[in-house]
């Protein structure tokens, strides 16, 4: 593989690199940023729910599912991630797969819903 724009550079700076491309709303670029970046720092959560959150905004909903199961295992109360994790199984139309984790994002965060 040969070495791009993408994925030139320290780690801090292709995670800069990531956020200005995220904060652009280039979410397809920032994710070819942080796809390298997390196999490089596969322990570290923020460039993976970065990475997840990019998926999820260029629609590459599999992909975002499939790291913020990755972040849910590792930590179960990561918060933002749980959220997000129902969110994008719901925009699949995963309907009641997405209620336990919107229930535990809404608990971990200090919300309960009375149904």
């Amino acid at each position: 593989m040969d070495t791009t724009y993408y994925d030139h550079g320290t780690p801090a700076e292709r995670w800069e690199r990531a956020g200005m491309f995220f904060d652009a709303k280039d979410y397809a670029a920032a994710a070819r940023v942080l796809d390298g970046l997390v196999e490089e720092v596969p322990e570290q959560t923020g460039p993976r729910l970065l990475l997840a959150r990019a998926y999820y905004h260029s629609a590459q909903l599999r992909r975002a599912e499939a790291e913020l199961r990755v972040i849910v295992e590792r930590d179960p109360v990561e918060h933002y991630a749980r959220l997000m994790l129902g969110r994008t199984l719901e925009r699949q139309g995963r309907h009641e797969e997405a209620q336990p984790h919107l229930r535990i994002a809404s608990a971990l965060a200090g919300r309960f819903d009375e149904e």
